[in-house]
């Protein structure tokens, strides 16, 4: 092995590490390892019940889903819930805090009370369909209130391979796009198959499916681990993104997957006069891009900013749940596409830096 190979695998798992503290620092956690909890002997099963259970004045009881939804996680981390049972009935839901994109959770907190009123056995055998645009929040609050209760009605069973895995028509296409986004460019180059590819990752990845990479998708499957039945899509984004560098394929996501990056270039086939910019003018936007990561990354292992990351425009993809300071931002990007190659991948994009930093290129 080459000093260049062995330099990078060096540079990957630096980055790793840097994520691994991140991941430490904004949750606690590691892998689903809450590193904050105790472990005192006094940290008995009993114990345990009794934060997972608790009897009110007035009979109430509430089941809290934070330690029986360890494996649940929504697009940031857990989403624990805190369900209310009187007489047998669930007199409402609640979320505990949690570190969900805060425009995506209220969307998604509309299923919090599609339960009230019901019998346990009945809310069990209830079916409840996401909410469109905030998916992985409303996965993770249809996953706690299962488990919830299942503990209430101590009918807890697991779920089969099938239950677990994600077999809507969404994920199957989305799917397929990546495979193909993956595979195929190794051994077919073919303009006018190119552009169609371009086009299936912004509809189908982008605006269909709503999956893509970022620094909140990172930050959570450090802290929490990966839940591979329901993250095919991205676990195959990330094997581009971090994987096929190391054989000599590198920025291979960002060129071929990354529904923003292909949004970009679709912008940019537009027939318009181009923007010259000077060599000046680019190696002073790229120093910018780098200082830019830099001071993030320093800010987050410090254990502050890390509200930057709701902002990175790849959320725009899920129109329905976006704020409106994201939106506008990538109404921009994708105007200056128009002009400028890849304005937002080349100057800004934090989450293409760490490839770049990962894989060791510029």
């Amino acid at each position: 092995m080459n000093r260049k190979k062995i330099r990078q695998i060096l540079m990957l798992l630096t980055c790793i590490a840097v994520m691994a503290g991140v991941a430490i620092r904004r949750n606690g956690k590691l892998l689903g390892h809450d590193l904050k909890a105790t472990t005192e002997a006094s940290d008995t099963k009993t114990a345990a019940v009794k934060d997972t259970m608790q009897v009110l004045s007035d009979g109430t009881i509430v089941i809290n889903t934070l330690p029986l939804g360890k494996d649940i996680t929504g697009f940031a981390g857990q989403v624990p819930l805190n369900i209310y049972l009187k007489n047998g009935v669930i007199d409402k839901v609640e979320a505990q805090p949690n570190h969900e994109t805060p425009d995506f959770f209220e969307q998604a907190s509309a299923l919090l009370t599609k339960w009230n009123g019901k019998k346990t056995d009945e809310a069990l055998a209830l079916k409840v369909d996401g909410v469109s645009g905030a998916t992985f929040s409303s996965r993770a609050i249809i996953g706690n209130m299962r488990a919830g209760l299942q503990y209430a009605s101590q009918k807890a069973v697991m779920p089969t391979i099938f239950e677990k895995m994600d077999l809507s028509i969404k994920t199957i296409a989305g799917l397929l796009v990546v495979l193909l986004a993956a595979i195929l460019p190794w051994f077919f180059k073919n303009k006018n198959y190119r552009t169609l590819q371009l086009i299936l990752n912004v509809v189908v990845l982008g605006l269909w499916c709503g999956t893509f990479l970022s620094y909140s998708v990172f930050v959570n499957y450090m802290a929490n681990g990966i839940d591979v039945w329901t993250s095919f899509i991205p676990i195959v984004m990330l094997i581009t993104a971090f994987i096929y560098p190391l054989f000599g394929k590198k920025n291979y996501y960002c060129t071929y997957i990354c529904p923003c990056g292909s949004m970009q270039d679709l912008a940019g086939k537009a027939k318009v006069k181009k923007w010259k910019m000077g060599a000046k003018t680019v190696k002073r936007l790229t120093f910018f891009r780098k200082a830019l990561w830099t001071v993030l990354m320093l800010l987050m292992l410090a254990g502050v900013g890390f509200e930057w990351m709701d902002y990175e425009i790849f959320s725009a993809f899920i129109i329905t749940s976006a704020s409106t300071v994201v939106l506008l931002l990538a109404c921009l990007f994708f105007i200056l596409s128009v002009f400028v190659p890849r304005p937002y991948c080349r100057f800004i994009c934090p989450t293409g830096t760490l490839f770049k930093v990962a894989q060791d290129s510029k």
